[in-house]
């Protein structure tokens, strides 16, 4: 998979990395722009990493129509976060009430990025690495399933600290060794897998059982976070969630039966219940 080398360091004093995003900083100002990757930077060069394949539980969500953040299990969320910077080479992290780094050892870490395009935030979609590339390679590299193996991306989904969430402009070789340690971390109960209701069902009683005990895959608890900040403070009714994940639309192809179809149609619910009717890495999202 051709991809940009891109070399720099990590940057987190002064941000709130979770298990799947920290800020990166290239050597070269313009790599960005050399690469044809739309990244949004800040006034030093960094820009938002959104970590590629992979999706921690989330530690400071937004819904649409909220004013303030809600969580997923706080053990988990704040592990994979941990495990992503302690990955990175940093330690003795200091945050703040809000979740913002303000001391860590040390402040900066090199690395590199593998990258080709960023998202419709702005964020680059990467494969992320703790220190020099092996060879010391930059400009357009092919990844292969060995250098994958060493990316914090694998790492992490290789731990259970986070599941798999693939997008259509993943290579199919990807995808499958990425899918191969989803399903071995599950299978040992690694991680989110251990407590994890999507495949299993969920049956919801409360807004605070949503964000501080139910292991979900992150998708489909924004989607249910989005959803429910649409009614009532104290309201967990789901009998309106299917309409509202068909208005979603959030189109996806399934592996490998290569179905075409919705998000909406593979949860199922039965009143107050809720099931992913197939598994995290059999399920494709199509970019936005």
């Amino acid at each position: 998979m051709p991809l940009a080398a891109i070399p720099g360091t990590f940057q987190v004093i002064g941000a709130s990395p979770d298990g799947d995003s920290v800020r990166f900083r290239p050597d070269d100002p313009d790599a960005f722009a050399n690469a044809g990757i739309k990244a949004h930077t800040n006034s030093s060069g960094a820009a938002q990493l959104r970590l590629d394949a992979i999706d921690a539980l989330e530690t400071h969500y937004t819904p649409r129509s909220a004013p303030h953040p809600w969580r997923q299990p706080a053990d988990l969320g704040d592990g994979a976060a941990t495990a992503l910077l302690d990955l990175l080479g940093f330690s003795d992290v200091q945050r703040d009430e809000h979740g913002i780094v303000t001391a860590a050892t040390p402040e900066t870490r090199p690395g590199y990025i593998l990258s080709r395009f960023a998202d419709k935030y702005g964020r680059a979609v990467s494969f992320a690495y703790a220190g020099k590339r092996r060879g010391g390679a930059s400009g357009s590299v092919y990844l292969e399933v060995p250098e994958l193996r060493r990316s914090v991306n694998h790492q992490l989904l290789s731990a259970g600290w986070v599941y798999p969430t693939f997008y259509s402009l993943l290579y199919f070789d990807l995808r499958e060794e990425l899918a191969r340690v989803s399903v071995a971390a599950r299978a040992d109960r690694k991680g989110v897998w251990r407590h994890d209701s999507t495949l299993t069902g969920l049956g919801l009683t409360s807004r605070d059982q949503l964000q501080n005990q139910l292991v979900i895959l992150p998708k489909l608890f924004r989607r249910l976070a989005d959803y429910l900040t649409l009614d009532e403070p104290s309201s967990v009714d789901l009998a309106g969630f299917p309409a509202f994940l068909e208005a979603r639309n959030d189109r996806i192809f399934t592996v490998p039966a290569g179905q075409a179809t919705a998000f909406a149609t593979l949860v199922e619910r039965r009143r107050q219940r809720l099931k992913l009717t197939i598994a995290p890495e059999q399920i494709v999202f199509l970019e936005a």
